[in-house]
């Protein structure tokens, strides 16, 4: 299969919360996968009534995303259920996965949710908060010490999911930001601890991108302001220099560069994709 990347053909990548078409997940598995890259659907496989802004993938979702992707790009699939908060289901995750492969190349910690949003610290719900902070940083943790063991064998890349809102405060929403920078630290932390096993990790931080959560907050924005969503989504394209809202493709051509040899030498970095709207030195 022609590519860009070439050296990415025949690997195998874990990608947490990639069960839902509308997700980041899933357009990374889709750039890795037409890459020639094996591709593991790792999600929660089932609808949960505390899911944050939006539903979560159910497995017959997962199951049917592998396929597509199997038979679309002529590479290996598989769909595993996941619960990053659960060490031992993540664990189970590694070992299916390694039945079936052997190796682990890439793994993309995507997995992420917010509960008991919008909130200031003073009203956070604490069981709301501890339970973010469990999904978005503790989860990367989980699942980078579980996949370690066996992506050391051969080295490989780790791709973690953190935010804007890991670098810019994000209102009424603290436990994610709070989270999303504890990711950040997290990869700089893992990329020095793993450098001498040929092992890359780096961070993403998407802006302003067009998925379900994105659409869920120009709605509960509406709501608060009397207004529209898409009125809500032009007063967000203001305060972005390319003046739009980002494409899931976008953050996923990223990961694929991340994932090469073409970044061989880019290890520890937090890469900001947001269209000009975070700028820093």
């Amino acid at each position: 299969m022609a590519s860009a990347y070439s050296d990415l053909q025949g690997k195998t990548a874990i990608i947490t919360g990639a069960g839902k078409k509308t997700g980041i997940g899933y357009a990374i598995a889709e750039k890795l996968a037409s890459c020639g890259v094996n591709i593991i659907i790792a999600d929660i496989g089932k609808a949960q009534e505390e899911a944050g802004q939006v539903s979560t993938a159910t497995s017959d979702e997962m199951k049917a995303i592998a396929q597509d992707i199997a038979e679309r790009f002529d590479v290996k699939t598989l769909a595993v259920i996941v619960d990053v908060t659960d060490t031992a289901s993540v664990q189970r995750m590694v070992m299916e996965v390694t039945q079936h492969f052997g190796e682990i190349h890439i793994l993309v910690n995507n997995a992420g949710a917010s509960f008991g949003v919008p909130s200031a610290i003073e009203n956070y719900d604490e069981s709301a908060w501890l339970k973010t902070i469990d999904v978005n940083l503790h989860g990367v943790f989980r699942v980078s010490k579980a996949v370690l063991p066996v992506m050391k064998k051969t080295g490989g890349c780790i791709i973690n999911m953190a935010s804007r809102a890991g670098k810019v405060p994000p209102l009424f929403n603290g436990a994610y930001g709070a989270a999303k920078a504890g990711v950040i630290m997290l990869t700089k932390t893992m990329a020095k601890e793993l450098a001498g096993a040929g092992i890359r990790v780096n961070a993403i931080c998407p802006g302003q991108i067009m998925t379900d959560i994105e659409k869920w907050r120009f709605e509960l924005e509406a709501a608060v302001f009397g207004t529209t969503a898409k009125e809500r989504e032009q007063e967000m394209c203001k305060t972005i220099p390319v003046a739009r809202i980002g494409d899931p493709a976008e953050v996923a051509a990223l990961a694929a560069f991340l994932a090469s040899d073409a970044s061989s030498y880019i290890t520890g970095q937090a890469v900001n994709v947001c269209g000009g709207q975070l700028m820093e030195l």
